[in-house]
């Protein structure tokens, strides 16, 4: 049997290993062929010759993710030693930079590779598509980098919208006035910004229309210049919701549309906006299109494997 001894010399072991050597339990999972006994700052692995050599590769791609990061948790791990190439889990130090400083000085940034694609395709793009299932950090990334846009003064208001679709005809029958009533739809936007914007500041922001929370049909009509658009769980928005929103866009304007073609809530036989329009623009120049999956999932571990499990039965239908 081969042994193969990687000593940490300028890394915490305990960061690196994780609490209770919680991430060499995750290495042990991925590569169960190998015995892998982790003592002081040194790791001993043993087993045949080409599996060794390619947890040293692996080992070696998670030392320098932690080296860019000065951080590592599972699913960074998981997302290094899925992934085929360093291509598809890092991308340039600019894209990883802090995209905004929040509440309580609490730093933003893209935390996967996709994610850090989309920030790279904002930078490069007028429009861009983000596709993903929920808890890939789309629409946060897409908010962060439009309070960025708003701090730096690229643009004078941000603009959020979603499609009111799980209200239908029932949205007359709920208390209160239509702010009350479409607010719990929009309110995934809301906790984002709380996130990166002070709540005085927020609200004052709301208050002047610096920031702008509503339902997509409020769109209808406007030239949206100078500002930076986000429409959300596009998935619901049929063809003529779509083409009015992106036909909206203005002089200076950036405009984000994400969404999950896994979930959409529209009656049966209406085909999908979101899944047109990525058809129709993919090949037009100055539009952006990406497709994040459940390996740039960062909620709670379960999310991964809850996706991955219906993934399989809907690939069984």
């Amino acid at each position: 049997m081969n042994e193969l001894i990687i000593e940490l010399s300028e890394i915490s072991p305990r960061d690196f290993f994780g609490e209770q050597n919680s991430h060499i339990e995750l290495l042990k999972r991925y590569f169960p062929k190998l015995k892998i006994v982790a003592r002081g700052n040194k790791l001993r692995i043993y087993g045949d010759e080409e599996m060794l050599e390619e947890f040293d590769r692996r080992f070696n791609m998670l030392i320098d993710h932690y080296g860019k990061f000065n951080k590592l948790d599972e699913n960074a791990i998981e997302r290094v030693l899925t992934s085929q190439s360093r291509e598809e889990y890092d991308t340039s130090n600019e894209s990883g930079e802090v995209l905004v400083h929040g509440v309580s000085g609490r730093m933003i940034k893209a935390q996967t590779a996709n994610q850090r694609r989309l920030v790279e395709l904002m930078r490069k793009n007028d429009m861009v598509f983000a596709i993903g299932p929920a808890g890939t950090g789309k629409t946060y990334t897409g908010v962060a980098l439009a309070v960025k846009a708003l701090k730096e003064k690229q643009v004078k208001r941000i603009i959020l919208t979603r499609p009111a679709v799980e209200a239908g005809e029932n949205l007359g029958f709920l208390p209160g006035d239509l702010k009350e009533k479409l607010d719990p739809y929009m309110q995934p936007l809301y906790d984002a910004l709380r996130d990166m914007i002070p709540h005085e500041k927020l609200e004052s922001y709301i208050e002047k229309g610096v920031i702008q929370i509503a339902p997509l049909a409020f769109m209808r009509g406007r030239t949206l210049d100078h500002a930076f658009v986000i429409l959300d769980e596009a998935q619901n928005t049929t063809h003529a919701q779509m083409k009015m929103f992106l036909t909206r866009m203005g002089k200076s304007a950036k405009f984000m549309v994400t969404g999950d073609p896994g979930q959409i809530d529209l009656p049966k036989r209406v085909t999908s906006g979101l899944k047109e329009a990525i058809l129709v623009l993919q090949d037009v120049d100055g539009v952006g299109i990406i497709h994040l999956d459940d390996k740039d999932v960062i909620r709670h571990k379960l999310v991964k494997q809850i996706i991955a499990a219906y993934k399989r039965i809907e690939n069984a239908e």
